[in-house]
């Protein structure tokens, strides 16, 4: 495996789950994303990715679909796509339907990512789906009858159903994963793969290795083509990046505490708020999540790029002011020119 690979070699894109913040409406998170989705496709960003949530009171991308649909209207070049749609949720023929709509609407520039969890608690996810459930060992069976409706119709002359639109058109399709199942599979498949890092960094090297061991040319990709998402915020200096980080520390603090709220406002100190074994946690969460001034953002991107010798790298920022969360994607951009 080659380890030459530099910060200017590697492809950048976004991961936006249109996060609700304290003291702002959800329109005002539809506005910051479609606001942060034309920056990024002005610095030189490759897509603009959107990740299904549903019953999440900091999450407002639940309807996936339609917000990639809003963003690529207000966008020129940046490819949208989902990070993804969590497929047992829906029926295949529908999301067919859907993205076929969308590569109609913005031809070449949909991508559809596809996820095997519910991306909500067993409760929500019984009330999307009305029956038992699915505990995701479907998915390759999903997989490929979704991929089966996108086929040209010279292949499905024998089908009765079909997805118009949907049928026939180049929708680059690819597996998201934090585990080892979909890295598999998508290696199987000859599948583009997208792992998690952000949120499960122990399993991103393993994952990767078994996705590249795994993986059978196919007529998608001769080779694989493996990105990684990346928690980074980047600021004027170390220290205002620490500070700007306390709001998605305190969001993984809630959620290790079953407390649900929008994002909030950075704080001065997690001591405050957090106990040492809740502080301990946080800090595994993070353990590949990058924060600092350009330089410090710059030396750790690389050392991250070397490890996992990533072909793309996904950056997800959770800040709570926007014009600081736009300066943290700029900031990425310039220091990868």
């Amino acid at each position: 495996m080659p380890n030459h690979k530099t910060l200017q070699d590697v492809t950048l894109s976004v991961l936006d789950l249109s996060p609700i913040l304290t003291g702002h409406t959800i329109r005002d998170s539809y506005n910051h994303t479609r606001d942060l989705a034309q920056h990024a496709e002005k610095w030189g960003y490759r897509r603009y990715w959107l990740a299904e949530h549903h019953n999440m009171p900091f999450i407002g991308s639940s309807a996936t679909s339609v917000l990639i649909g809003h963003i690529a209207e207000n966008t020129s070049t940046i490819r949208v796509g989902s990070g993804g749609i969590m497929l047992p949720n829906h029926a295949p023929l529908l999301i067919a339907e859907q993205f076929g709509t969308l590569e109609t609407l913005y031809p070449g520039r949909i991508d559809l990512g596809l996820g095997r969890a519910p991306g909500t608690d067993q409760f929500t996810a019984h009330a999307l789906r009305r029956h038992t459930g699915s505990d995701g060992s479907d998915f390759p069976q999903l997989l490929d009858e979704l991929r089966s409706y996108l086929q040209p119709l010279s292949n499905q002359k024998m089908k009765r159903v079909r997805a118009i639109p949907g049928q026939g058109l180049d929708i680059p399709v690819w597996l998201l994963g934090s585990s080892g199942f979909s890295a598999q599979l998508a290696g199987q498949l000859g599948l583009p793969f997208a792992f998690a890092s952000h949120f499960s960094p122990e399993n991103t090297l393993p994952a990767l290795d078994l996705y590249r061991r795994s993986f059978t040319p196919s007529d998608v990709l001769e080779e694989p083509y493996a990105m990684v998402g990346l928690n980074v915020i980047a600021a004027e200096t170390d220290e205002e990046a620490e500070y700007l980080s306390t709001t998605h520390q305190q969001r993984i603090l809630n959620q290790m505490r079953n407390v649900e709220e929008p994002l909030q406002p950075p704080i001065e100190n997690m001591d405050d708020i957090a106990t040492e074994y809740e502080k301990m946690l946080i800090q595994q969460r993070f353990s590949a999540s990058i924060f600092g001034g350009p330089d410090t953002v710059a030396e750790k991107m690389q050392t991250f790029l070397h490890d996992t010798q990533a072909d793309e790298i996904m950056i997800n920022t959770q800040v709570y002011e926007h014009q600081k969360r736009l300066r943290s994607y700029e900031i990425v951009a310039d220091i990868t020119k």
